[in-house]
């Protein structure tokens, strides 16, 4: 999938250390280019559907300051097909693993074990191989 510039991503992280070190970290190696974070369910929510042109892949955690992650991914569900929600989160069980296939998420990564996965997918949407 080639896509002109840089992938336009928006995080939803409550924690600012690990929305911060993500951000610098899929900057560098991943061509990403933030347009904006949230640290509750409804900021997320609300953005990205209010947003719905202006961003390429959203990074949702599951366990935020208020609400869950899971409110976010619901309302991404009409997103146009050519955007891409995922999940990095600590509790990539099979349970919350199918629970976001259930919810359309694209991919889910593990934040302990995965980082590297994230990298090489954000890096396959945007076309840097």
């Amino acid at each position: 999938m080639d896509r002109p510039g840089p992938l336009k991503t928006y995080i939803v992280e409550d924690n600012p250390t690990i929305r911060e070190n993500l951000i610098g970290t899929l900057q560098e190696l991943a061509g990403v280019e933030p347009v904006g974070f949230a640290e509750t369910e409804q900021q997320g929510a609300t953005w990205l559907s209010a947003n719905n042109g202006r961003w390429n892949l959203a990074i949702v955690d599951l366990f935020l300051k208020q609400g869950s992650g899971l409110g976010v991914l619901q309302a991404c569900q009409r997103r146009n097909p050519q955007q891409k929600v995922v999940v990095l989160t600590n509790y990539a069980t099979p349970d919350v693993r199918a629970r976001c296939r259930e919810l359309g998420v694209d991919a889910v990564f593990d934040k302990s074990t995965d980082i590297e996965a994230l990298i090489d997918y954000c890096n396959e949407l945007s076309g840097r191989h």
